[in-house]
């Protein structure tokens, strides 16, 4: 189940980490949110990033965006030096961050923004292929306040990948959601995926989440933050969260989620 964190052999990598440090200094603390991290993710690979608070899964994931600039190291995306946010690595965040004055359409719309190259009438009908991707054709009218939850998490994933990107990056949006919501929306996201062969790099505190949707899992270990472990998931897809096939690998990696949490308190 343990690989060695390289992508998979004979295929290029979307994304290069490199080395890539990063501290944070307050009035109280110094804080190394990550150490010397380097890691290759594949084209059309979907990446699971898990690991206890404070490992820096997060920072990692604002790097790779170019939201965040390293103290040391790179990133690279294509074998091009990131150094800023671009519109081939869009970020997905825990919260859905729409526009509450504008409708589900609208919302989807505004992220077309980021590509100037088509016609108004191609954004209209490219929006209209997203909301039905993600089965929210009905509410294409429908505002933030009349929208559930997980109906945000749809349109704002609609929204991330209207404009075409290369690179989707999801920060935990499936924290705040119940479980039920979740586990549709596991469906959802494979359903996707396999569609549309994006690269995806996910965060996630949940074990079985990571399993349920990764083809290979990063496990973080904090104070400070490295690479600790490496799992591939050879599990066919679609996925089903509550197999027990799904069970044991979630048992195995949670174990050594485990050991990362009793070496931070030990040192």
């Amino acid at each position: 189940m343990r690989d060695t964190g390289e992508a998979a052999a004979g295929l290029a990598p979307k994304l290069v980490v490199e080395g890539v440090s990063k501290r944070y200094t307050s009035s109280r603390a110094t804080v190394q949110a990550l150490d010397n991290v380097s890691l290759n993710v594949t084209e059309g690979e979907f990446v699971c990033l898990i690991g206890p608070s404070g490992c820096g899964k997060s920072t990692l994931l604002d790097i790779m965006a170019g939201l965040t600039l390293p103290d040391s190291g790179r990133v690279l995306a294509d074998g091009k030096l990131v150094q800023g946010p671009g519109r081939q690595r869009l970020v997905m965040f825990q919260e859905s961050a729409l526009f509450p004055w504008l409708d589900a359409f609208g919302n989807v719309m505004f992220g077309l923004k980021l590509r100037p190259d088509l016609t108004n009438r191609e954004r209209r009908d490219i929006a209209n292929r997203f909301l039905q991707l993600v089965g929210l054709e009905s509410f294409k009218r429908a505002h933030v306040h009349e929208l559930s939850g997980g109906m945000k998490q749809r349109v704002a994933l609609a929204r991330a990948l209207a404009p075409d990107p290369q690179v989707l990056l999801m920060d935990e949006p499936f924290a705040a959601l119940d479980a039920l919501t979740r586990d549709q929306l596991y469906d959802d996201v494979q359903r996707i995926w396999r569609d549309s062969r994006k690269t995806i790099v996910f965060v996630t505190h949940n074990v079985r989440e990571a399993v349920c949707l990764g083809d290979r899992i990063v496990l973080m270990s904090p104070s400070p933050g490295r690479i600790a472990q490496v799992f591939a998931i050879p599990l066919p897809r679609p996925r089903d969260i509550n197999s027990p096939a799904l069970a044991s690998h979630t048992s195995g990696i949670a174990a050594a989620l485990k050991g990362t949490l009793r070496g931070a308190v030990s040192e």
